[in-house]
């Protein structure tokens, strides 16, 4: 049987939440299970990196990329039992979509205009130039599609995030998936130690400049946090950091936007067998409806943040401080659940597989992050000037 017609038989509810029958479902916990206990020691080990060795008040070490180090790490090293693999596909198929959906708190539409008219243009130069340019090169190199997707959107809006956002619009498999991570976290890890170093000297210490550079060349946005907080310790300059956190959510906006494009463009130039082959492709067809509920939590957001701000209530009934504990414990729980779908990932993925892909998947996310490093250099020497803040 295969997999279309085993999901026919399923309720649309059933279909939507948990990809099982609800008699299947208690075969989801042993997995689910290994998956949590992952997750807890992920954030353990991110806190305590990064707070207790590191300094910081917020970790620059994702407890997304220790999830998928992680986990790659243990199905590399043990013959793990495949009555997991229910739960590990339930939690990076399921729990992820609602995580991206979550995400959309973190944004208004309010933080796209503190930028202003000349910051905008240099968010999407980077991101349009990353896009094309990883492309090209993952063609000339020959690599699998999918995957050269994954490193693009990986690249050229927030990291991890995109990726996993990405795959299920494109029909990723895991291994792809788990190895666009592993690519994106290595060159993103650089870029937040070296790179404040290197914004402070090439816009000689012009905080506002900096900011732009380090909100649009480095890659997850807890890295972007962590390379801007080393610039304002350093460097003395707490805008950096500001500019680059508004930079960033401006640039993971576009989430929304790219990831449906690039699940239409793969879907035009995906070869005979693939499903989407033969029928006439839409980028209506392909929008991911986690992505509706991305933007709708944005909207969500920028509706109770104007009653605030207003002087009253958050949909009159949640004051201010109800109202950001609100915002915060929604962002707590959607970092949750995309550390929860990474460590899925990487538990779940077959490491002969990932290794199997070698070498010029690494050269094409080296290739990426000097390119988007260079246009964003090259975007802010001719606007960056024009940016208030």
């Amino acid at each position: 049987m295969t997999n279309v017609e085993a999901k026919t038989k399923l309720s649309p509810l059933e279909n939507n939440l948990f990809g099982v029958s609800y008699k299947e479902m208690p075969t989801l916990i042993p997995g689910v299970i290994v998956v949590a206990l992952s997750t807890w020691l992920s954030i353990w080990l991110s806190d305590y990196i990064g707070g207790e060795l590191m300094g910081f008040e917020k970790s620059p070490i994702s407890p997304v990329m220790i999830a998928i180090i992680l986990g790659l790490g243990i199905s590399a090293l043990f013959q793990l039992p495949a009555t997991l693999n229910p739960g590990f596909k339930f939690s990076v198929k399921k729990l992820l979509r609602l995580g991206i959906i979550l995400l959309g708190i973190r944004l208004t539409i309010f933080d796209v205009f503190k930028l202003g008219s000349f910051g905008i243009p240099i968010v999407i130069l980077c991101i349009v130039g990353a896009l094309v340019f990883t492309t090209w090169i993952n063609r000339r190199l020959n690599l699998p599609q999918r995957l050269g997707t994954l490193i693009a959107v990986g690249t050229s809006i927030c990291g991890v995030t995109a990726i996993v956002a990405t795959s299920p619009a494109i029909d990723a498999e895991e291994e792809e998936s788990a190895y666009a991570v592993a690519v994106i976290t290595v060159f993103g890890l650089f870029a937040t130690i070296f790179y404040p170093y290197l914004a402070n000297f090439i816009f000689n210490a012009h905080a506002i400049k900096a900011g732009l550079f380090l909100g649009t060349s480095v890659h997850e946005t807890a890295q972007v946090v962590g390379a801007a907080k080393i610039y304002a310790d350093i460097f003395a300059q707490t805008l950096t950091l500001d500019v680059a956190t508004v930079t960033k959510l401006v640039r993971n906006v576009f989430m929304a936007f790219v990831i449906p494009f690039m699940a239409y463009y793969y879907a035009r130039q995906s070869p005979v067998e693939d499903e989407f082959k033969g029928e006439k492709t839409s980028i209506l067809k392909l929008l991911p409806m986690f992505i509706l509920g991305f933007i709708a939590m944005a909207v969500f957001r920028s509706i109770g943040d104007a009653g605030i701000n207003a002087g009253g209530e958050a949909f009159a009934l949640l004051d201010g401080s109800a109202w950001k504990t609100l915002i915060a414990t929604i962002k707590n729980w959607a970092e949750v659940l995309l550390v929860v779908a990474l460590a899925g990932v990487g538990l779940g993925t077959n490491f002969r597989s990932v290794r199997a892909l070698g070498i010029k998947p690494f050269i094409v996310g080296l290739g990426a992050s000097l390119s988007v490093g260079l246009i964003s250099y090259l975007a802010i020497t001719l606007l960056g000037g024009l940016v208030t803040f």
